[in-house]
């Protein structure tokens, strides 16, 4: 599958796509998360220190992939993907490193040439953690035009909802014909306002992962929430996984 992690600044992206590859890896899947974020931080979250976060070679713009292009998907993966200590590899596509560097343009097309690549020899899985926003789909060509499915991040806001339902729009316009709805960092007393928001906007909420004190410790430590903590997090984690499984099974 070729996963799109997608959503409103701050809803948890970043947090929701290193667990989601965690949760896949532990059922013996080949894992590729590519970090999209030009302040790339997914290596933390899968368990790389600050050093080798820092230390990820990030993709050249100019790189093509496939038979046509600079590189192999293998070479690519053995030249810019490194091995974390979750098993999941990780790989940094965009990253601003200077002032007045110019755009990503070249960052999100080098995303979506790999995204059309056949990416099944090498993994199983490619989850994109995006950037914030809906930019990467109003991009000429979609960044991730060639994404099987989209995982719509959504904190309990009208905010987060609406940008949800905004790119149910450009996903549909792009030929992305499934989506998932995840309620992230959810209270129990606003599961309802959610689902309320949700459904006035027609945007699925298919999965709710409550809020949870130790992801937030985790996060403001920069390193992996361990699979022995905040259970109610990692069940909802897995309900995920298995809405994603699903139809790769039918």
């Amino acid at each position: 599958m070729k996963i799109g992690v997608v959503g409103k600044g701050g809803v948890g992206k970043t947090t929701i796509s290193a667990l989601l590859a965690r949760a896949l890896t532990e059922r013996g899947r080949r894992v590729l998360a590519v970090d999209t974020d030009s302040n790339p931080n997914l290596g933390l979250s899968l368990g790389l220190d600050y050093g080798a976060t820092e230390a990820l070679p990030t993709v050249p713009r100019s790189i093509v992939v496939g038979s046509r292009g600079d590189l192999t998907v293998a070479e690519l993966m053995a030249d810019y993907g490194t091995q974390t200590p979750s098993g999941v590899t990780v790989m940094s596509a965009l990253r601003v490193n200077e002032a007045a560097a110019g755009c990503t343009c070249g960052g999100h097309a080098t995303v979506r040439s790999l995204l059309g690549e056949a990416l099944e020899t090498e993994t199983d899985d490619t989850i994109i953690d995006m950037e914030a926003g809906i930019e990467h789909l109003s991009r000429s060509g979609g960044t991730l035009a060639h994404a099987d499915v989209l995982v719509l991040v959504m904190e309990p806001s009208l905010k987060a909802v609406i940008t949800a339902r905004r790119t149910i729009v450009l996903a549909d316009e792009l030929g992305i014909a499934a989506w998932i709805g995840v309620g992230n960092k959810v209270s129990e007393n606003q599961q309802d306002l959610l689902a309320r928001l949700c459904a006035q906007n027609d945007v699925p909420l298919d999965v709710v992962i409550p809020a949870s004190n130790e992801v937030a410790q985790a996060d403001r430590e920069g390193v992996p929430l361990p699979s022995t903590r905040a259970a109610s997090v990692w069940t909802a984690v897995n309900s995920l996984t298995n809405h994603l499984l699903q139809p790769a099974q039918t």
